[in-house]
């Protein structure tokens, strides 16, 4: 069963309005693929489209993960799979503390069909020693796991309990929507020093790492870089690239399309 990520010749719109135009890209397990592009090329909108959310319409394409084309599963059923998505603005949930959040998330992941969801739950105190280990890895005050999910959360403060949230839900393919937006860079920091942790821990997840700046890419280092304009990919190369983007910007892809288009 294969645990790479392969796009198919993805289209997807919102409405009527087509976003996605034949996306075709493989993350393989145990790398980093970061996709990098313009405003409005459909980095997000293929995260969205990856996860399942009801507002984006796949028009055509596969999605193959682990032996299925996901497109055919709900999303809980991906995330059970062992793909996350990581949002690039977490919401707030007043009344809901995070420990209680984290725990309802752990368990759903560990429910199985036709068994009584008790049998499945991870036990308390299995619970609270893996949350307080992670949360210590992480550079998380314990007294987050009492407040209300990411309410009065600073945006570093939002991702750091969302890769919590990965740290604990284990997934094998993590999506991460721009990741570094609204960060300082102390908190970038803080917040690739965690992905880093969680992937040197599990060498076998595969990373997709969507952002507009070669910034991120100087804590979290990737191995493929990916260019995405007018919801296609038109660059592959490797962490160079992305350096060369920082420094040209991205008028020299649209050149070179524009070229080719016109070949």
């Amino acid at each position: 069963m294969s645990s790479e990520l392969v796009i198919s010749d993805l289209h997807a719109r919102i409405e009527e309005k087509p976003i996605l135009k034949g996306v075709n890209l493989t993350v393989r397990p145990g790398t980093i693929h970061a996709i990098m592009g313009p405003n409005g090329s459909g980095k997000s909108t293929l995260a969205y489209t990856l996860m399942g959310h009801p507002g984006y319409t796949v028009t055509s394409g596969e999605v193959w993960y682990r032996g299925q084309n996901i497109l055919e599963l709900e999303p809980d059923e991906r995330a059970k799979l062992g793909v996350f998505l990581a949002f690039q603005y977490p919401v707030s949930i007043p009344g809901v503390t995070v420990a209680n959040f984290l725990r309802a998330a752990v368990n759903a992941h560990r429910a199985e069909a036709g068994k009584d969801p008790r049998s499945t739950a991870i036990p308390m105190a299995q619970f609270r020693k893996e949350i307080r280990g992670l949360m210590a890895e992480l550079g998380i005050d314990e007294g987050f796991a009492r407040r209300y999910l990411n309410e009065g959360f600073s945006g570093g403060e939002k991702k750091r309990v969302e890769i919590l949230q990965m740290a604990m839900l284990k997934p094998m393919m993590a999506i991460m929507d721009e990741t570094d937006s609204g960060l300082d860079i102390d908190a970038l920091r803080v917040v690739a020093q965690g992905v880093n942790t969680l992937v040197a821990q599990q060498p076998e997840m595969g990373v997709l790492v969507i952002t507009h700046y070669q910034r991120l890419l100087t804590y979290i280092k990737p191995h493929v870089v990916s260019v995405m304009m007018d919801g296609r990919i038109v660059r592959e190369g490797g962490p160079e690239l992305a350096l060369e983007l920082e420094a040209r910007g991205y008028d020299f892809i649209r050149e070179e399309v524009l070229s080719n288009a016109g070949k």
